[in-house]
C-alpha cells in the first residue's frame, strides 16, 4: 500500500477514527489488564481449587507464554485476513476464554481459558498499532500512540489493586464477569464502526516457520521466565528451554531471511532508526518491568507492607505515566523523539540511581513519589521511541514492525524480570540482617541505572529523516528495504 492510498483511507475514515481508535484501545485496555488481574486473587485460587502455589503460577506464566508465542505471527495474520474480521475474531476468542475462566470447575479448564485469552490479546495488541498508523496520518501519529500508552500504562498498575479489592469482597471468578460486559460492548461496537483498512497480501502459511517460532520464542520466554521464579537458572528445566528455545529461534531467523513471504520480516532492521529504537524501547522495557517486580517485593518482605498497600505505592506512578503518554505524544508530533528521549532517559537513570540507597527505614511516601517521577521519565521515552521507528518503515510492512516491536517487548518484560530477580538473590546478604537482603534491592536498581545510560548515550543517535531533509530543503526519499 503506497503512501498515497494510506492518505485516501485517513481521509475517508477521518471523521470516525478517533472513535476507532477508542474501540481498540477498549479492547487493549482489557488485553493488558487481564494479565495482572490474577496477581493478588492466587491465593484465593489455591485455596478454591486445592492447588499448590507453582501449580496456580502457571495461570499467569501461560498467559504470558501463549502471548509470547501469538505476537510474532501476527505479521502473517495482518496479511492474510481483513481488518475486522480478524479484530472480531480476536475479541470473539477473548470473550469465549472470559465465559470458560468464569465458569471453570477445576485447574485445567480454568488454564483453557487463560489461554484462548492469551492467544486473543497476543493477536490485538499489534493489530491495534497497525491500525492507528494506517488510520492517521504521519503528523498524528506521536498522539495517538499517546493514547495507546496511556492504556499500557494503566491497565497493568490498576490489576493487582483491583482484583486485591474484587476478591476480599467477591468471589474470584468476579474478576473475569467484571471485563466480559467490556469485552461484548467493543465486539458490538466495532462490528459497527471498525473499517478494513489493512491490506490483505495473502502470504503462503509456512508450517516450519510457525512451529520454529513458536518452540524458539516459547522456549526463550519460558526459561527467562522460570530463571527468574523458583527454579533458578542451573535448573535442568531452564537449561533445556533455553537451548531449545535458542536454536530454533536462530533457525526461524534463518528460515525467514530466506523466505520470499516471511512469517515476521527481520530485514525490518535494515532501518537504523527502527533497530536503534527497538533497542531502546527493550531497555526502557526492562527497567519499567523489573522496578514493578523488585519494589513490591521488597515494600512487602522487607518493609512489612501489604500487597494492597505495594500495589498503591506504584500506582501514582502508573497515573503519572498514563497522564504524560497523550502529552508527550503530541510533542512527539511537534519536535521529533530525539530530545523527549534524551531528556526522559536523563529523568530515568538519575532516579533509578536514587532507588539505589533504600534501607529497612524507607518510607511509602518517598518510594512512591519516587517511583512516579521515574515513570514520568519513561513517559517521555517508551511511546516516542516506538512511533519514530515504525515511522521509518514502508507503510507495506508496518504490520512486521508492530509485531517485531511487541515481540522484543515481551522478551525484554522476561529478560529483566529474571535479571533482576536473580540480582536480587545473588547479592542480597542474609548474614547481615534485613539491610544484607535490602542491599540485594540496591544492587538491581544499580543494574537497571548502568542500562539506563547506555540508552541515554544511544538516544543522541536518534534523527527523524523527514525533518533532516527539510532543514537541508530536500524532499525526503521513500524508504527501501
Amino acid at each position: 500500500m503506497s503512501d498515497h492510498q494510506n492518505t485516501e483511507q485517513s481521509g475517508t475514515l477521518s471523521f470516525n477514527k478517533w472513535v476507532i481508535m477508542f474501540t481498540l484501545i477498549s479492547g487493549a485496555f482489557v488485553a493488558i489488564l487481564n494479565q495482572t488481574l490474577l496477581a493478588t486473587a492466587l491465593p484465593h485460587i489455591i485455596d478454591d481449587l486445592q492447588l499448590e502455589y507453582n501449580v496456580a503460577q502457571w495461570l499467569q506464566s501461560i498467559f504470558m507464554l501463549v502471548n509470547g508465542i501469538m505476537i510474532p505471527i501476527t505479521a502473517f495474520l495482518i496479511g492474510r485476513f481483513t481488518t475486522r474480521g480478524l479484530f472480531l475474531t480476536a475479541m470473539g476468542l477473548f470473550a469465549f476464554g472470559t465465559v470458560v475462566a468464569a465458569i471453570s470447575p477445576n485447574f485445567t479448564i480454568l488454564m483453557a481459558g487463560r489461554v484462548f485469552q492469551a492467544a486473543a490479546a497476543g493477536i490485538i495488541m499489534p493489530l491495534m498499532q497497525t491500525i492507528l498508523f494506517l488510520v492517521f496520518p504521519k503528523n498524528e501519529r506521536g498522539t495517538a500512540m499517546g493514547m495507546f500508552g496511556l492504556v499500557i500504562a494503566f491497565a497493568p498498575a490498576i490489576g493487582p489493586s483491583l482484583s486485591g479489592w474484587m476478591v476480599e469482597h467477591f468471589p474470584w471468578r468476579s474478576l473475569f464477569y467484571l471485563i466480559l460486559p467490556i469485552i461484548v460492548i467493543d465486539i458490538v461496537v466495532a462490528y459497527f464502526i471498525l473499517k478494513n483498512v489493512t491490506k490483505q497480501t495473502f502470504p503462503k502459511l509456512d508450517i516450519v516457520s510457525i512451529i520454529l517460532s513458536t518452540f524458539g520464542f516459547g522456549g526463550l520466554l519460558y526459561g527467562f521466565s522460570a530463571a527468574g521464579g523458583e527454579e533458578g537458572w542451573g535448573s535442568t528445566p531452564v537449561l533445556i528451554s533455553m537451548a531449545v528455545g535458542a536454536v530454533a529461534l536462530t533457525w526461524f531467523i534463518f528460515r525467514q531471511l530466506k523466505l520470499k513471504e516471511p512469517i515476521l520480516e527481520f530485514r525490518i532492521f535494515k532501518y537504523k532508526i527502527f533497530t536503534l529504537t527497538t533497542i531502546l524501547g527493550m531497555i526502557v522495557f526492562l527497567a519499567m518491568i523489573g522496578s514493578m517486580v523488585i519494589l513490591p517485593l521488597y515494600m512487602q518482605d522487607m518493609l512489612g507492607f501489604t500487597a494492597f498497600e505495594s500495589g498503591l505505592a506504584l500506582l501514582p506512578g502508573a497515573a503519572t505515566m498514563g497522564l504524560m503518554n497523550p502529552v508527550t505524544g503530541r510533542l512527539f508530533d511537534k519536535f521529533g523523539a530525539k530530545w523527549l528521549a534524551i531528556v526522559g532517559l536523563t529523568i530515568l537513570t538519575v532516579t533509578t540511581f536514587m532507588f539505589t540507597n533504600l534501607t529497612s527505614e524507607t518510607t511509602f511516601t518517598y518510594i512512591a513519589a519516587l517511583n512516579a517521577v521515574r515513570m514520568l521519565g519513561i513517559a517521555a521515552v517508551m511511546m516516542p521511541v516506538t512511533t519514530a521507528g515504525l515511522n521509518e518503515l514502508p507503510i507495506d510492512i508496518i504490520q512486521h514492525g508492530t509485531a517485531m516491536n511487541n515481540t522484543m517487548r515481551q522478551v525484554a518484560g522476561a529478560v529483566g524480570t529474571a535479571l533482576m530477580v536473580t540480582i536480587l538473590s545473588n547479592t542480597s546478604i542474609p548474614s547481615q540482617g534485613i539491610e544484607g537482603i535490602v542491599h540485594g534491592v540496591n544492587m538491581t536498581f544499580f543494574v537497571a541505572g548502568v542500562f539506563s545510560i547506555i540508552a541515554l548515550v544511544l538516544s543522541f543517535f536518534i534523527y527523524d529523516p523527514d525533518r533532516r531533509a527539510e532543514k537541508k530543503g530536500k524532499h525526503p526519499k521513500p524508504a527501501k528495504a
